[in-house]
C-alpha cells in the first residue's frame, strides 16, 4: 500500500501513514520515536509483521515526515521546560491522541500497539486515555518517564544535541544520522552503514525539520512519571530492551515491566537504542506473541489458534 494522509479531527493534525498485509487482519500500529520518520520501522520488519497475519501500519508522528509539521510554534528551550520553567508546545498526550485519532480516521475500533523509544511513552500514553482501544502492549526501549531510571550515559545528550541544528545539507545530515549511530547503536551488532545512509537521505527527501525535532523533545521533556498509572494497564504486554543501551538506561525498562501487571520483560544483549537487521526476528517473535496473547484474550471462545504464534 502506497503512504496517505488522513486528518485527525480532535487535533487538527494529518498524519501520513502505510500498510502491509491484509486489511481483514488484526491491526497492529507501530509508533515511532524521537525526530524519527515512520520509515525507521524497516521495511522488511513490517513485512515479516504482517506475514504472521497482521494488518501492520506505521506513521509518522507531527512534527515528522508528512505529516503536519507545527511550523508556527517556536522551538522551546529543552532545559527550560524540564526546569518548568516554559511550557511546550504540546506533550505526550497530544501525541497519543494524534494515534488514536489515526485509528478513528481508518475505522479501527481497536489495535495491537508497539511503541519504540519515545513511541513507547505514546504507546503507554494511549494504554491509558483509551485502554479498549488497546488489543495488546509492546514496548522496545523506553521508560516510564521517571527521572529516576532509565537514564542516559552522562554527557550523552550533549554530544546528541550539538550537531542537530539548521543548516544541514543533505550530505550533513546523513552524517549526522552516522554519528548518532555509532554513539547509541548496538555494540553487539556493528551498524549497516549502507542502510542507515539509504534511511538518512530518504529521511532527508521527506522532510528534515530540526525545530520539529525539539518540539517533540519539549514534549518528552514535560511528561509525568506514569509509574502508578501503569499498574492500572490489563493488557498483554512485552517490555523489550537493549541491555547495552546508552540513551534509556535498561532500569527504565524493567521499571516498566515492574509497574505493569503481568508485563514481561525481554533483556537483549549487547542491542543498544537501534533495531539492529540480526533482531528483526526476535523483535517481531516477541511483538507477534504478545498480540496473539492479545488475540486469544478477545475471542468469544476462548484459547484457540490465534495469529502471530511462530514456531522457534
Amino acid at each position: 500500500m502506497s503512504e496517505e494522509i488522513v486528518k485527525v479531527p480532535t487535533t487538527g493534525i494529518e498524519i501520513c501513514h502505510e500498510s502491509f498485509g491484509s486489511p481483514g487482519d488484526p491491526p497492529l500500529l507501530l509508533v515511532m520515536g524521537l525526530g524519527t520518520q515512520m520509515i525507521a520501522w524497516p521495511d522488511d520488519f513490517c513485512r515479516d509483521l504482517a506475514s504472521r497475519g497482521y494488518r501492520v501500519i506505521r506513521f509518522d508522528n507531527r512534527d515528522t515526515g508528512r505529516s503536519t509539521h507545527l511550523d508556527h510554534l517556536p522551538a522551546p528551550d529543552p532545559v527550560r521546560v524540564m526546569l518548568r520553567r516554559e511550557e511546550p508546545p504540546y506533550r505526550i498526550g497530544e501525541m497519543a491522541l494524534d494515534a488514536l485519532g489515526l485509528l478513528d480516521a481508518l475505522g479501527i475500533p481497536s489495535a495491537h500497539v508497539a511503541g519504540a523509544s519515545m513511541g513507547g511513552f505514546i504507546a503507554q500514553q494511549m494504554a491509558l486515555f483509551a485502554p479498549e482501544r488497546l488489543r495488546s502492549l509492546s514496548l522496545v526501549m523506553t521508560s516510564t518517564g521517571s527521572v529516576r531510571v532509565g537514564r542516559p550515559r552522562p554527557g550523552l545528550l550533549l554530544r546528541l544535541g550539538r550537531d542537530r541544528r539548521p543548516g544541514l545539507d543533505r550530505d550533513g545530515a546523513i552524517e549526522f544520522v552516522l554519528e548518532v549511530g555509532r554513539q547509541i547503536g548496538s555494540p553487539a551488532y556493528p551498524a549497516d552503514l549502507d542502510y542507515l545512509r539509504e534511511l538518512a537521505g530518504r529521511s532527508y527527501d521527506r522532510a528534515y525539520d530540526p525545530a520539529g525535532y525539539l518540539r517533540q523533545v519539549g514534549a518528552i521533556m514535560s511528561q509525568p512519571n506514569r509509574t502508578r498509572q501503569l499498574r492500572s494497564i490489563a493488557l498483554p504486554t512485552v517490555v523489550i530492551h537493549g541491555l547495552a543501551d546508552p540513551l534509556v538506561a535498561p532500569s527504565g525498562g524493567r521499571a516498566i515491566a515492574a509497574a505493569v501487571p503481568g508485563a514481561r520483560f525481554v533483556g537483549l544483549p549487547g542491542m543498544g537504542h537501534d533495531l539492529p537487521r540480526p533482531l528483526w526476528v526476535r523483535i517481531a517473535d516477541e511483538i507477534s506473541e504478545t498480540a496473539a496473547a492479545g488475540e486469544r484474550r478477545m475471542s468469544p471462545t476462548g484459547p484457540g489458534r490465534a495469529p502471530g504464534v511462530r514456531s522457534r
